[in-house]
């Protein structure tokens, strides 16, 4: 087990992205080295390194959205280290940061193995979420169709159409993110998917390119037929092997959009607060979160 007494709770660094990339693939999640320079820029004294003898063996992030909800995300230990209170340690240092900017709301999405550490820190059940994955050939010609398409969509959607993204995203998520969405959208500009009707818009999509897969989401639909509609057409425009969609429960009919595409299950997570829940949103209007590290 290892020695508490010689484990350093420090800043994450720039420097540190490696080896917190290292420490993300032996968890097989999908984080792009993109994913954690946004953590950094969005909060360079809330990301937190677990230190051993010289090693990174540990990470967590936060991120406040307004100053009224608080993010954790990437709670990450080494397999080898595990067992001896890093993962506890890393919370306690993200929840002592936010608590310390007076943040009334504190979320993260947890796993299975992670939710008892989390519960024993004051954290409470809002919902489910239940992570879809669709397995395809890589380079399809829809996917080549897509990207011919899009060549003329370099420069990526108006900022007027990602402002008003964000808006919407302000009501359904229940706190505003824009910068981290209008990072996103300039990143994967022919991932950014919307539908309309009588010039209304009726559903939307940001997608970020994974290191394994690409990941639907931010993806909010009035109804059925217009969350076909954004998936459709951002499976068109992706051609890789992997696609994943993290499903929110309260949705009741997002499920069965996802099975008819061929999406298979591949795990439960639970989103979980802290505090007061002032930032609930509205989650039936939601197919799919960004991602369990930002929400």
């Amino acid at each position: 087990m290892p020695d508490a007494a010689t484990l350093h709770i420090r800043l994450l660094r720039p420097r540190d992205i490696a080896v917190a990339m290292r420490l993300k693939e032996g968890a097989g999640w999908n984080q792009a080295p993109e994913d954690w320079e946004r953590f950094l820029a969005m909060s360079p004294t809330g990301c937190f390194a677990a230190e051993r003898d010289g090693l990174v063996i540990g990470t967590a992030t936060t991120i406040s959205y307004g100053g009224i909800l608080g993010w954790i995300g990437m709670v990450l230990v080494d397999p080898l280290n595990r067992g001896g209170g890093i993962g506890t340690a890393l919370l306690r240092a993200a929840i002592s940061h936010l608590d310390s900017l007076r943040i009334p709301t504190v979320k993260l999405d947890a796993t299975p193995q992670g939710r008892p550490i989390y519960e024993r820190l004051g954290f409470s059940e809002e919902y489910c979420v239940e992570r879809w994955t669709l397995r395809r050939d890589a380079g399809g010609a829809a996917g080549k169709q897509a990207a011919a398409k899009d060549v003329d969509r370099a420069a990526g959607p108006a900022q007027g159409e990602l402002e008003e993204i964000c808006a919407l995203d302000r009501e359904i998520f229940g706190a505003d993110r824009g910068g981290l969405l209008l990072s996103l959208g300039r990143a994967a500009p022919e991932l950014v998917v919307t539908a309309r009707s009588g010039g209304a818009r009726r559903g939307y999509a940001l997608g970020r390119r994974g290191s394994a897969a690409d990941h639907l989401g931010p993806w909010a639909a009035e109804d059925p037929v217009a969350a076909v509609e954004v998936l459709d057409e951002f499976l068109r425009r992706t051609d890789r092997a992997q696609v994943i969609v993290d499903q929110v429960c309260p949705n009741t009919w997002i499920r069965a959009v996802l099975e008819a595409r061929g999406f298979e299950h591949s795990g439960p997570l639970t989103r979980m607060y802290r505090g007061k829940n002032a930032c609930a949103g509205q989650p039936a209007r939601l197919c799919g979160i960004l991602g369990p590290q930002f929400g």
